[in-house]
């Protein structure tokens, strides 16, 4: 009677937790407030509310993760409504956890410092993710632009619940390079997947939309690292890929150091080497399997329901120019609300650097309610 009171008791508690109790994409699991530094030498802390957490999101493949990021809240007051949110993808960091974009911003080596300073100066909030794996267990599944997209997502709701900010927050998406990817692939999904939020904005830079033709571009030059990388973030999503079995024994201590370097080294692994060298099979991603990943995860099939700002460095050296350009064309054609605009002699790091600030004005644009110009 006694086993029979027992198993009663743990079936009543089973009933009682129904899927509507179930952690929700969004959800904040944890916060603790903490200090951001602007410089590695950590003097003195930016005088701004900096939250570290976790929160709830979802993979490539549907699957629910916890992701880790920051949420920095400006010290200026805002009077002008719920103060705004800027859902905020960094480019490139790497791959080991210590390259997470929350934690180089706790020790002052966030490289991306300078639109953030821009967005505290403005009075925003800007929520940060670290992406998928990245500072959390798990390979970080690195250029996956489907788990790219919904952690962005995922972080502007879970910021609403950080002291001072909102549910009905305006959000403002900023992207470049990995996050150009992701704030485009935020751009694609808001409304099946996070219809809730209030996002009037998504600028993107040197998006790298096809990563078939990336991967073709930069495959044995100064960028093959990068290539490298991508594969590895491809075989963490995806477990059906082939890749570790195919690796020979170069390919292996490659593909090794990558899991555990940052963006610097990563360039210094094996530049100029083709990903055909590091195999035991030629034209590995040309395998079906790795395309249909790559394809359902190639930008510009859908068309963005908020306001795009889109720019691009015609002499990108490691994005080329005609990805973003055929970009823009898709979402055009699609009949997208995107303002287009190319950098003449600009490589990809000198474009942003250049550009990057007129990106943050449009999204305060946005935040404002002034009128879009789009130039399709």
């Amino acid at each position: 009677m006694q086993l029979r009171a027992v198993l009663a008791a743990v079936l009543l508690l089973s009933a009682l937790v129904t899927p509507a109790e179930a952690a929700a994409p969004g959800d904040l699991v944890s916060s603790r407030e903490v200090a951001w530094h602007p410089e590695p030498l950590r003097l003195l802390p930016a005088p701004v509310k900096a939250y570290d957490i976790r929160y709830n999101s979802t993979s490539a493949t549907g699957a629910s993760d916890v992701v880790s990021g920051m949420v920095l809240v400006s010290p200026l007051p805002w009077n002008n409504g719920p103060r705004p949110i800027v859902a905020y993808a960094m480019g490139t960091q790497g791959m080991g956890d210590q390259c997470a974009p929350s934690q180089q911003l706790q020790n002052g080596t966030e490289v991306e410092i300078a639109f953030l300073a821009q967005a505290m100066f403005n009075g925003w909030a800007v929520a940060v993710t670290d992406y998928e794996g990245l500072g959390t267990p798990g390979d970080h599944t690195y250029a996956v632009s489907r788990s790219e997209g919904r952690a962005l997502l995922d972080v502007a709701r879970a910021a609403q619940a950080i002291p001072g900010l909102s549910a009905d927050a305006p959000v403002g998406v900023f992207g470049y390079s990995q996050g150009g990817q992701a704030a485009s692939a935020a751009a694609e999904q808001w409304k099946s997947y996070a219809p809730s939020l209030n996002v009037v904005g998504v600028a993107a830079g040197g998006v790298p939309a096809d990563l078939n033709a990336v991967a073709k571009f930069n495959d044995g030059n100064a960028g093959s690292g990068l290539v490298f990388a991508a594969a590895a973030g491809y075989a963490a999503a995806y477990p059906e890929l082939p890749l570790t079995d195919v690796l020979n024994a170069r390919g292996k201590q490659v593909i090794d150091q990558i899991r555990g370097s940052c963006v610097a080294e990563i360039a210094l692994v094996a530049p100029f080497t083709r990903l055909n060298q590091l195999t035991t099979q030629p034209d590995v991603i040309q395998n079906p399997l790795w395309q249909n990943r790559l394809k359902e995860n190639t930008l510009g099939s859908v068309k963005p329901a908020a306001p795009v700002y889109l720019y691009h460095g015609t002499l990108d050296e490691l994005i080329p120019f005609s990805v973003g350009q055929k970009l823009r064309s898709q979402w055009c054609s699609l009949g997208a609300d995107v303002q287009w605009t190319p950098l003449p002699l600009l490589g990809h790091v000198s474009a942003v650097s250049a550009w990057g600030s007129n990106a943050m004005l449009w999204l305060g644009d946005r935040f404002a309610g002034k009128a879009t110009r789009p130039n399709c």
